[in-house]
């Protein structure tokens, strides 16, 4: 095995860390907060007592400093617990990454331990209604008044836009520039002109917090551009090689977590006088499923070592790679999991149907498989 997909000792400890706080602290109330649709506020907090919020934040703002893989490892974790509550703590830091790299030190010193601590999450407000994947044509738009400027628009998908103290907003300062006119501007939520409604009507994450956020005359002082003006979407294209990583990390944990539970119940139910684990067809779809797992997990961790290199062709062929993979065989592992449950598996008495809703974002956000698709030829011609 090649040493970049070995785990350090500090890694393997991570990954039991996470799993043990996954399986007595998250799991036995994951049904309860996905009924419910509740935002895991408690469970942030507990989290954050683990460095297991924004692990990737430096020490000096109370992160506590992981790499990529180590990042990864979490993630995955955390969703194998369970995609909603695992996944609202792992989302948690969706932000920390621009106001490290690009916002001033005053942000990060009022923001950032506040994130770690599991206080608050970030919210990032990029998509909008009519604009996912096209960053570049977004409507919101931020023009200056003396020192401040006033943002409106309407952003769409956004999540943890109804929880978090503290968002970037990315609007256009330069309209007629396209791509090019685009800024971040950093805003706390609770403010004047800042109007978040929580989306309920989601197939799954139910416990993450979406949210559609209409921005109506939102002042914001100057001195909160994060970054430079205009530049803010090539800063933000720095960012979702990582975020797509991420995302393969989030469906290797849900794509184990069903793959845990088919075995489980394959040895457990009788039919025919026999464990089903006992039939070939049953064994044969646990093969293949956890083949597809282990595939999908190696991508991921290469997509971590190549973001660790300084060759962004390879990041961003090796992250989209991953995501595209990893999330595509989420959806197909989850499926197989519920049909190793039968009918069993398509009510709420098992996690697995959970888990099949839950997986099918995965193909959509950070950059949809078709997305993935362009990205990966665009390497390669």
């Amino acid at each position: 095995m090649s040493s970049q997909f070995s785990l350090t000792d500090e890694q393997q400890l991570i990954r039991e860390t996470v799993r043990e706080f996954g399986d007595n602290e998250i799991r036995p109330v994951a049904a309860e907060y996905e009924a419910e649709q509740r935002y895991p506020t408690d469970l942030l907090s507990a989290a954050g007592d683990l460095d297991l919020v924004a692990p990737n934040v430096p020490e000096e703002y109370g992160g506590a400093g992981m790499g990529h893989l180590s990042e990864l490892i979490v993630t995955e974790e955390l969703w194998r617990a369970d995609p909603g509550i695992g996944g609202s703590i792992a989302a948690a830091r969706f932000g920390t990454e621009m106001l490290l790299e690009y916002g001033d030190e005053w942000m990060c010193e009022q923001w950032l331990p506040k994130i770690t601590a599991g206080e608050t999450p970030i919210a990032t407000g990029i998509s909008e209604a009519a604009h996912g994947s096209n960053v570049a044509g977004m409507e919101t738009r931020a023009e200056r008044d003396g020192d401040e400027y006033v943002i409106n628009g309407d952003k769409m998908w956004i999540t943890n836009g109804t929880v978090a103290d503290v968002a970037i907003i990315m609007a256009k300062t330069t309209p007629e520039a396209g791509h090019e006119g685009i800024t971040a501007f950093l805003t706390p939520t609770d403010v004047d002109g800042y109007d978040a409604t929580r989306i309920t009507n989601k197939l799954g994450i139910h416990a993450q917090d979406t949210a559609e956020i209409v921005i109506d005359d939102l002042r914001v002082p100057a001195e909160n551009v994060v970054g430079e003006v205009d530049q803010g979407f090539y800063q933000l294209m720095e960012f979702f090689a990582p975020a797509r990583a991420d995302v393969a990390a989030q469906s290797t944990g849900v794509a184990q977590a069903a793959l845990d539970a088919a075995v489980e119940y394959a040895r457990e139910r009788e039919q025919g006088g026999q464990p089903i684990a006992e039939y070939q067809a049953i064994q044969h779809k646990l093969a293949e499923m956890a083949t597809a797992v282990e595939a999908a997990r190696s991508m991921t961790y290469r997509a971590a070592a190549a973001l660790e290199s300084d060759d962004p062709s390879r990041v961003t062929r090796f992250a989209s790679m991953a995501k595209l993979f990893a999330s595509e065989h989420a959806v197909d592992v989850t499926d197989e999991a519920l049909q190793v449950f039968g009918g069993a598996g398509y009510v709420s008495d098992h996690p697995v149907e959970r888990f099949y809703r839950d997986a099918r974002i995965t193909k959509i956000y950070d950059g949809t498989s078709e997305i993935q698709k362009n990205i990966i030829a665009g390497e390669l011609l």
